[in-house]
């Protein structure tokens, strides 16, 4: 019997020791170009490739895994990935509860978009994603702040005209722009430190591991080639 207790303990000892550079990345799978979920039920997106490849300069195996945004956070913290790869900006709000990598996507701008010529959107009704910055700064403006749970959701009540306008990455609205009828209203608003991995507080030498690899793309020129792919010339900023 203890000879088979002991058999065990070293088949979990082993299988453990199989798994530990597995690393499961955590994203939202919706919001488009950043991640999203493609035809074949495949997480996709310039955070795909940035991720895939930042794993294999590390030496690491990627699994991914989708999680609703509004509780990306604390389900990083209860060890159900080990990563958040979802366009999240670094803030040190976020940074009190976990820790980041340097940036992989740099400070970039926020903007409005609506439907409306000549909309308010300083005193109007605001759709922001939840627990986003953006959301955070809408709050502290005299609009009337709506939050929904996607960005898909902040467009669609701006098309059924449950608000003035929408306020999000002015990246992830561009494509809203250029094809479905939507306009930039105002001056674009610089927020966040840029676009990090975000970690558990505990799991420095993971943290440690992905700088080194985001440091290898950005000196060789991967990274830009795929934020000019994903995002276009100006974004190639490293």
């Amino acid at each position: 019997m203890n000879k088979l207790i002991l058999s065990a303990a070293a088949l979990a000892l082993m299988a453990g020791a199989a798994t530990a550079d597995t690393v499961r990345m955590g994203t939202e799978g919706a919001y488009p170009p950043y991640n999203f979920i493609d035809d074949n039920g495949e997480v996709a997106g310039f955070e795909r490739e940035v991720g895939d490849e930042l794993c294999a300069r590390a030496e690491l195996t990627c699994e991914w895994v989708t999680n609703e945004w509004d509780t990306i956070i604390p389900n990083l913290v209860s060890g159900n990935y080990d990563t958040i790869i979802a366009g999240m900006s670094i803030t040190d709000e976020r940074d009190e509860v976990i820790d980041f990598t340097q940036n992989y996507y740099p400070p970039t701008a926020s903007a409005y978009a609506t439907l409306t010529e000549g909309a308010d959107m300083m005193g109007g009704v605001i759709a922001a994603q939840t627990s986003t910055i953006q959301a955070g700064y809408v709050a502290e403006t005299g609009a009337t702040l709506v939050e929904f749970a996607t960005l898909d959701d902040t467009i669609a009540a701006v098309k059924n005209g449950e608000v003035d306008g929408v306020f999000a990455d002015k990246d992830a609205l561009v494509p809203f722009v250029e094809e479905q009828g939507f306009m930039f209203a105002g001056d674009d608003v610089p927020l966040g430190g840029g676009i990090g991995l975000g970690v558990r507080e505990s799991d420095t030498e993971l943290k440690d591991k992905f700088n080194a690899a985001i440091d290898s793309m950005k000196a060789d020129g991967s990274l830009n080639a795929l934020l000019v792919k994903y995002f276009g010339a100006e974004t190639a900023q490293y």
